[in-house]
């Protein structure tokens, strides 16, 4: 089970963070992501991290504003996002998949980012 949290409104230029607290398994062997959806548009690749190599990998439209982390005494992954803008406003979904696996195959409920201009 992955519950985030940590979602809000804020205005443009603050920040948020995300977290997303693992429960029920090990995700040891798992890569996490962030995703996000857009009114009315498809949901996104956000960020990624492998829980045992600590390596994220980030969409362009976030590199350089987003970090993500994650802290395994915890079991959570963490979504520090910087500068935000109007058009990262959007629901944030944690997800697992297995370490090499195509698809994500865990979800959370999501979180709602609203960033005003």
């Amino acid at each position: 089970q992955l519950v985030e949290s940590g979602g809000g409104l804020v205005q443009a230029g603050g920040s948020l963070r995300l977290s997303c607290a693992a429960s029920g398994r090990a995700f040891i062997n798992y890569v996490m992501g962030w995703f996000r959806q857009a009114p009315g548009q498809e949901r996104e690749f956000v960020a990624a991290i492998n829980w045992s190599r600590n390596s994220a990998s980030y969409a362009d439209s976030v590199k350089g504003r987003f970090t993500m982390s994650r802290d395994n005494v915890k079991k959570t992954v963490y979504l520090q996002m910087n500068s935000l803008q109007p058009e990262d406003t959007a629901v944030y979904y944690c997800a697992a998949k297995i370490d090499g696996g195509i698809n994500y195959s865990y979800w959370g409920q999501g979180t709602q980012v609203t960033v005003s201009s």
